[in-house]
């Protein structure tokens, strides 16, 4: 699975760290590897998860998925 970058807007503590990775961990497909403030990394198998859904499951932790890259 390719490694995956993630820029994170509106995050800004440790509970913003939680919520994020909680959010991404209940995704299949995706393994999440590390989540800090502004910034999650995962390994994400394209054909399993779109970017559309990483968008969604971040916007209903209440944050805005800003770029994804890879890492």
């Amino acid at each position: 699975m390719p490694l995956k970058s993630l820029e994170i807007v509106g995050m800004s503590c440790g509970h913003c760290v939680k919520a994020v990775t909680m959010a991404l961990q209940d995704l299949p497909g995706v393994d999440v590897k590390d989540v800090k403030v502004g910034q999650a990394l995962i390994d994400a198998d394209d054909h399993v998860v779109t970017t559309a859904e990483l968008t969604a499951a971040i916007e209903e932790a209440g944050f805005t998925l800003a770029s994804v890259r890879a890492a």
